[in-house]
């Protein structure tokens, strides 16, 4: 009972001290933290932030081990590393400044009111959107109409997008196949699909550079889909213009030759959550649910 009421004891003591401030400063803090994440989760930036953290890992070591070489290498490493980031991601930079200035901070809510419910709309939203990809592509392949498609998965892709036009649909046959009309204006470019929605068009995907490893009767729209592939997580279909044949593209390599049926089973797994890793939630929500069952 003694430690018992020495432990409440301290918690009376902590929140006896506990200011709005304090409330307002964690509540800030949280959010600096959340925006800073989404941040990196909407370029391509959370790819080098990986191995940032790995330089500071050898770094930390060599301190604890003593490798003074090592320690004196790293340190030159991240003092002009920070000089470098600046440069390399200026563009990203700029937009994340230029979107606080517009005013667009609703990560806060998102992260407060929980995100099972949002999780059940978009994985419904994905449902939807592979069945019109699915079906748009089957048309296109028996009409020879060229396609180059991105289904973004965890890798954001604001830098591509912006190289586009925002679409923002719902997904249907009809929008996709006018918009890959050869006589369309937005037909050379790749569409974007995020979460579900037709996001954006038009946009320039990078090309792969190992030109020598790609079979010589892939054109453009294929070296664009491996060169993304290889640049992101993301899951790229093409359908080529010349023969109707549907690829995908993921993780630097294209695989030929898919039916309507193996291309929906193919996009179902890639892109849609197992049962059991569904209705996670955040925090909060789990707070909630755990009240509600009370």
């Amino acid at each position: 009972m003694g430690q018992l009421a020495i432990f409440w004891g301290n918690i009376q003591n902590a929140f006896s001290n506990f200011r709005v401030q304090d409330i307002i400063d964690i509540l800030l803090v949280t959010f600096v933290i959340y925006s800073a994440i989404k941040f990196m989760r909407e370029t391509r930036a959370g790819q080098l932030v990986k191995g940032i953290l790995i330089i500071l890992a050898v770094w930390v070591g060599a301190n604890v081990l003593q490798l003074y070489m090592m320690k004196t290498l790293f340190t030159y490493v991240i003092q002009y590393g920070l000089v470098c980031l600046f440069v390399v991601f200026q563009p990203e930079l700029r937009s994340a400044l230029e979107k606080m200035g517009r005013g667009h901070h609703g990560g806060l809510r998102a992260l407060m009111s929980g995100r099972s419910t949002v999780d059940q709309e978009v994985q419904e939203q994905w449902r939807r959107g592979i069945r019109a990809v699915v079906a748009a592509c089957d048309s296109m392949s028996k009409s020879k109409t060229g396609a180059l498609i991105v289904m973004e998965r965890e890798t954001k892709l604001g830098d591509i997008i912006d190289t586009g036009t925002i679409i923002n649909a719902v997904p249907s046959v009809p929008i996709i196949c006018n918009i890959f009309f050869n006589k369309a204006p937005l037909h050379d470019g790749a569409m974007i699909v995020r979460d579900g929605m037709l996001y954006a068009a038009g946009c320039i995907l990078p090309l792969t550079k190992r030109n020598n490893d790609v079979a010589i009767e892939l054109g453009t729209r294929h070296r664009a889909a491996i060169g993304m592939s290889e640049n992101s997580d993301a899951v790229v279909i093409v359908v080529s213009e010349e023969i109707g044949q549907i690829s995908i593209a993921l993780g630097g390599t294209i695989t030929r030759n898919y039916t309507r049926e193996s291309l929906q089973n193919e996009l179902n797994s890639l892109l849609l959550e197992p049962e059991s890793t569904r209705d996670r939630g955040s925090f909060f929500a789990s707070i909630r649910r755990t009240k509600n069952e009370k």
